[in-house]
Order: structure tokens, then C-alpha cells, then sequence
């Protein structure tokens, strides 16, 4: 089911005062659109100088910018640990994250004279007392709990967290399982092992998400800081590696600003304030720090561990690169589970497949119906859609119906799953545009995030089908009520939408419009001519077509002046980005799109790129580029100028300025020329 990150109740609220030196407000920071500093040291100076002067958000990573306070030499607020364990105590959702601040304590921070006796008895407790996996049996009334233990973000922090509690505690019982940490550590070896293996062959299905690969870095930098399994350490390292690479690639001036397979709106609208943009402005120096809702820069600031292979910060500094094409292949198909050595009568198996958050899809439905049997998830908040219809539920599985009936609604009911992707970026020095290919059309969204135009930390565009105009995901801008086709040559983008009329179990089509994103103010200049709306931000220019006319959201607010809605059912955008360098000044952009030949025909269009000739695309025939058809599917694992692996691959080579990482997962090796100069922490 969807899953908000950080609602209102998602709160660290200490009991106890600050110290008497604790800041009261952040420091200012400075958004960087080109590296501030080239020097890593001096970046992670600047990062932890901005901590020690601003307090700790108030949501689940607050504890994670008091180690940092700690590290930089300032006093931490003892409150805020204690609000953090008492939330992981309490076994409300989110737990995992906050768990994995409190290792770092007990493994980097244990020495009394670092932090407080008492505040570490304290996290011992807790981190002996956690709920580590659904099927543990719970305390008294905690055996019930909501917390979310199976998405893909979620799946790697509580395992991690499992192995690296047990092997603190080797020989201590964990209240919870009745474990000893030695089994703890055989039990979770083997599930870290399968999730990191998936993840180097196949990807993420929360494909280059700005929310979660914050969480995935920072409990893959437990690993890498702690484990003390070699194979395990090598692995999560070389993982590591491949999310900075995808970061890497998709760094606009330091906005994150590829499609998403998880977003959601502030992230999404306001690209200088998502999740990963303090751990860029870190490792690669542009972006800004805000210690609001990311947790992985402390990570990278306080690892004694990891270092940053030269080529992939290279990579990040390849700014000036007149044309990049990025293509890539993410995740997996479930009628090809079995290849993947998933089976979908084993519940070990059933986590897994629940990392693609595939819990109404007809091969998965029934398992799903024993996972909610067996971990006792009918009480779980975020499954309590499910719990309303138990009964009839379990009639269906027992009388095998359940496959079928889910079919008929499976456009609906599988909105969440995320299967396999082909994702297609194109940046140039003043703009990047970024989409999936052809993903899911007419299949409910979620929080999926199909592409995205990014001209500066802020001047992006997007378009969605709104679900609903509030509530849970999907909703009005976290991802959509009828998932579009979408298809890119280059710089041109053209998406489809078709508001589906059919009956609806989960989430019903109240909205039929389309809208987008397109924040007037954030441009330097906004231009309406003849149904097209141009911008310009720098020397990056941006045209958008809308095939039905449309209109700017005039009521007082956040979108005012901001939105664009088409009204109607089905709907074609089309985008074309343009420079100075190639297109002239902005006034012969214009000209020239407005002299192009653009053709509607029900859900069929044909535009005359000036950039890249003929484009036709319809929601059912393939996309054609001057008469030739383009495939939009069976991408490699990478294709671009600094890598070229197949999929899935056995090796994955990243060069680029003389500079090389050679990732032979099968030989279990990694190779590197040269790393960037990274600290080894004496705390």
C-alpha cells in the first residue's frame, strides 16, 4: 500500500531541554549549483560546521545530526536519543531508520567518554529488544506493530540492522526472537546476500528514488562501517558504488532530477529540498545542506570505511559534456520470478516479492493472503485497506478464486507494483530530461514519478493524472491516478494519458484532468504562443504543448501560477528542451517550434521535431523517429559514455577521465585506480 514519509505523527519530540550552547535556528547554506569546494575534506568540514550550528529535524533522522553534533565537537542533545528509542520501543513505523542511528552509536560512539553511560545502557536495551523481522512473536501488546518491514528500502534496513545487532551481541538473547545474536547473524547472512545480489543484477525497483536511496545508502554504509563478514562488506560497498553512480549521472546542478519509481510532492515540485541533496553537495559538491529529511550524509561524513572512487566523482563534475544519453534497465518481471529463484508459495520468497510491493498481483495474491495470516498484518495500519475485506479475502484464496477475481480489477489492484523499467536521461550543460519508457500504461500509479524536465535547483516540469485532490498516495501530485506512456528521442519528450472509466476497488478516478508542474517564478521568462508555453532558465530553454487547451490554477496557494490543467479524459503533453549554444537566443527557440507541423488524432500524435525530425507516437503503436521504429524496452543494465553492462551483467566497468572502477561481482572484486581523499574518523 502507499507509504508517506514522515507524516505529522512520524515526530522525535524530546521531553528533556536542549543543552544550553544548542542552536535555535539552522544556519543559512547556501544552494551550490557548481562544486563549492573541490576538496572533500573541506566539504565535510563545511557539512558538520553546518550541523554543529543547526538544530536536529524533528523527523525520524533527528538522533542521526546529533552523532554528527557529537563528532564535530558540540554537545547533543541526550533528549533527542531518548525521544528516538523511545519511538523504536514503541515499535511505530519508520523504527528501522531511527535503529540504525542507534548502532552507529553502540559500534562508533561506545566509548563512555564520548557519549553518556546511561544514554548507551539505554540504546543496548532498545537495539536487544527490537523486532527485526514479521515473523518474530512480539512482547505483551507489542506483538502487534505498523511497522512497514518489506519494501525495498525497508527489507535492507531491518536485515542489516538484524546481522549487525547480532554480531554485537554474539552471545546475548534478543528478547524479542529469542535469538542469540550468532543466529541472528545466520539468519539475516543469507537474506543481506539475496537482496544485494538482486540489486547488482537487476537494479532497484525503487528505480533512482530521491527519498529512498538515501535510506539504502545509510544502512549499506552500516555495512561497509561495521560488518564484519567480508563478502558481505565487499558487496554492500560495491552497491554503494552503483547508487553514487546513478547519482552521479542524474545531478543537474545538484537536483537529483531523473523519474523517480518513488517521489512525492515537496520532493518532487521543490527539487532543491529532496532527500539526497545534502549527501551530493557532500560527495560531489553541489546542492544544499539542509539536515531536514536525509540521513546518509551524516553516513558518509562519520564512515571510517568507505571511499569514494575517483571516476564516479569525476563523473559527477562532468558538467561541460555536450550531449549525455543515459539509458538503463531496472528490476524485474514477476512472470520471470522464478528465474530469479523467487517462489511464490515460500514466505522467505514473499518478502522479496514484496519489495516490488507486489501484494495484489495475480502471482502473488495468495501468498500475500498467508503472509497476512502469518505475520499478523491484518492489524497493521499501513495494510488496513486489506483488513476490511478479510473475510472475503480468505473465502477467495481457499476456494483459489483469488488469482482470478484479482485479473479483473489488476489494472487497479496492482497500482504499486513496480516491475521492470527502461529508464532513458538525456542532460546537456543548461537542461536533463529524464523518463521511463512506456511503463505500465494505464495501470494505476502510486508514487511513480515518470519523468521530469530540470532546467535549475528549482525550474522543473512534470506532468501527472491527480488521483484524488488529497489523502494518501496516489493524490493530487504524489504520483498518479492512471499511469501515461511515455516515450523520448534526446531532448523531446511526448506523454499520453488516458483516464481510464473503469470500475475501481482501491482507488477511483475522481479527478479527470491532467495537469503540470510548471512554476512560472522559478524561470527567468515565461512566454504563451499559440497553445505552446515556453521558458527559459539560464541558457536552458523549455517548450510544452498541451493537446487540449488548458489553463493556469488562479486560485490563491502554493500552485497558484504554477499548475497547468487540461481538462478531460485523454490528454497528449508534448516537451521539447533547447541552449543557447545549439538553438540560438531564446526568441529563435521559440520561432522555430512555432513553425513546427504538430498533428493530434485521438491518442496518436505526429510532431516535427527541429531538433530530431519526424515523431510519432500513439498509445498503442510504437514510437517512429523519421519512419524508423525505436525500441523502448530490453535496455542493458547501463548504456552510456562511462558504462556499458548487459543484463543482467557479471561485470560492470565505469571509465571516464582516465580514470576506472571494475565491479566483478561473480569473482567477488573490486578495482579502482584511484579513490578521492576521504577521512578515517577517530571517533
Amino acid at each position: 500500500m502507499p507509504f508517506e514519509p514522515f507524516p505529522l505523527d512520524y515526530v522525535i519530540a524530546p521531553q528533556t531541554p536542549s543543552p544550553p550552547d544548542y542552536p535555535f535556528g539552522p544556519m543559512p547554506n547556501e544552494y551550490s549549483q557548481h562544486p563549492f569546494d573541490p576538496e572533500y575534506l573541506r566539504r565535510r568540514q563545511a557539512f558538520l560546521d553546518f550541523v554543529l550550528h543547526s538544530p536536529a529535524p524533528t523527523n525520524l533522522k533527528a538522533a542521526y545530526y546529533e552523532l554528527a553534533r557529537q563528532a564535530a565537537g558540540g554537545t547533543p542533545h541526550t533528549g533527542i536519543f531518548m525521544a528516538a528509542m523511545d519511538y523504536v520501543d514503541a515499535r511505530k513505523d519508520g523504527s528501522d531508520v531511527i535503529q540504525h542511528s542507534l548502532l552507529r552509536l553502540l559500534y562508533q560512539f561506545a566509548q563512555p567518554a564520548h557519549i553518556d553511560k546511561t544514554l548507551l545502557d539505554r540504546a543496548r536495551q532498545t537495539t536487544l529488544n527490537f523486532k527485526y523481522w514479521p515473523g518474530e512473536p512480539g512482547i505483551g501488546q507489542r506483538a502487534i506493530d505498523s511497522m512497514c518491514t518489506w519494501t525495498e528500502n525497508h527489507y535492507l534496513m531491518f536485515t542489516s540492522a538484524a546481522y549487525l545487532a547480532g554480531q554485537l551481541y554474539p552471545d546475548q538473547a534478543f528478547t524479542n526472537s529469542g535469538l542469540s545474536g550468532q543466529e541472528m547473524m545466520a539468519l539475516n547472512r543469507h537474506r543481506l546476500l539475496r537482496w544485494l545480489n538482486l540489486r547488482f543484477f537487476t537494479g532497484f525497483s525503487e528505480w533512482l528514488s530521491h527519498v529512498y536511496y538515501d535510506e539504502d545508502l545509510t544502512a549499506l554504509l552500516s555495512l561497509v562501517d561495521f560488518c564484519q563478514d567480508e563478502e558481505i562488506c565487499l558487496r554492500a560497498t560495491m552497491i554503494v558504488d552503483l547508487l553514487l553512480l546513478e547519482m552521479a549521472v542524474h545531478n543537474f546542478c545538484g537536483v537529483f532530477g531523473s523519474s523517480h519509481g518513488r517521489s512525492y510532492e515537496h520532493t518532487k515540485k521543490w527539487a532543491s529540498q529532496e532527500c539526497t541533496t545534502d549527501t551530493q553537495k557532500l560527495l560531489f559538491g553541489c546542492g544544499v545542506f539542509t539536515a531536514s529529511d536525509n540521513c546518509s550524509a551524516v553516513c558518509f561524513a562519520l564512515s571510517p570505511r568507505y571511499h569514494l572512487p575517483q571516476v564516479i566523482y569525476n563523473i559527477a563534475q562532468d558538467r561541460e559534456r555536450q550531449e549525455l544519453l543515459h539509458r538503463q534497465r531496472m528490476g524485474i518481471c514477476l512472470d520471470q520470478a522464478s528465474w530469479w529463484g523467487l517462489n511464490f508459495k515460500n514466505l522467505e520468497d514473499g518478502m522479496l516479492l514484496l519489495t516490488l510491493e507486489a501484494y495484489f498481483h495475480p502471482r502473488t495474491v495468495r501468498l500475500f493472503v498467508k503472509m497476512l495470516d502469518t505475520f499478523d498484518w491484518w492489524n497493521n495500519e499501513n495494510l488496513a485497506p486489506f483488513n476490511r475485506h478479510r473475510s472475503w479475502l480468505k473465502i477467495l484464496s481457499a476456494s483459489g478464486l483469488l488469482p482470478s477475481f484479482v485479473r479483473l480489477f489488476q489494472k487497479d489492484l496492482c497500482r504499486t507494483t513496480r516491475e521492470e523499467v527502461n529508464l532513458y536521461t538525456y542532460r546537456t550543460p543548461d537542461y536533463m530530461l529524464s523518463s521511463a519508457q512506456d511503463y505500465r500504461k494505464g495501470y494505476g500509479g502510486d508514487q511513480q514519478h515518470l519523468w521530469q524536465a530540470t532546467l535549475g535547483p528549482n525550474a522543473v516540469c512534470f506532468t501527472t493524472h491527480p488521483a484524488r485532490p488529497f489523502g494518501r498516495t496516489p493524490n493530487y501530485w504524489s504520483g498518479s491516478g492512471v499511469l501515461p506512456t511515455v516515450a523520448q528521442v534526446k531532448n523531446v519528450a511526448v506523454v499520453i494519458y488516458r483516464i481510464s472509466r473503469a470500475p475501481a476497488l482501491f482507488v477511483h478516478n475522481e479527478l479527470v484532468f491532467t495537469h503540470a508542474w510548471f512554476p512560472r517564478d522559478q524561470f527567468n521568462e515565461v512566454i504563451e504562443k499559440d497553445g505552446w508555453i515556453f521558458a527559459c532558465h539560464g541558457e536552458g530553454y523549455l517548450a510544452l504543448f498541451s493537446q487540449h487547451p488548458y489553463e493556469w490554477r488562479t486560485r490563491p496557494g502554493e500552485d497558484q501560477d504554477r499548475e497547468i490543467i487540461t481538462k478531460g479524459r485523454d490528454n497528449i503533453w508534448v516537451c521539447e528542451m533547447g541552449r543557447r549554444q545549439v538553438d540560438g537566443e531564446f526568441s529563435e527557440f521559440i520561432q522555430r517550434i512555432l513553425q513546427t507541423e504538430l498533428f493530434f488524432s485521438g491518442s496518436q500524435v505526429t510532431y516535427h521535431s527541429p531538433s530530431q525530425g519526424w515523431i510519432e507516437f500513439s498509445w498503442k503503436g510504437p514510437l517512429r523517429q523519421d519512419g524508423h521504429a525505436i525500441s523502448q524496452k530490453d535496455y542493458p543494465r547501463y548504456a552510456s559514455p562511462y558504462v556499458q553492462a548487459s543484463f543482467p551483467p557479471e561485470q560492470i566497468e565505469i571509465i571516464h577521465d582516465g580514470h576506472y572502477l571494475r565491479l566483478d561481482w561473480l569473482a567477488g572484486s573490486r578495482k579502482t585506480d584511484s579513490f578521492i581523499e576521504m577521512p578515517n574518523p577517530s571517533v
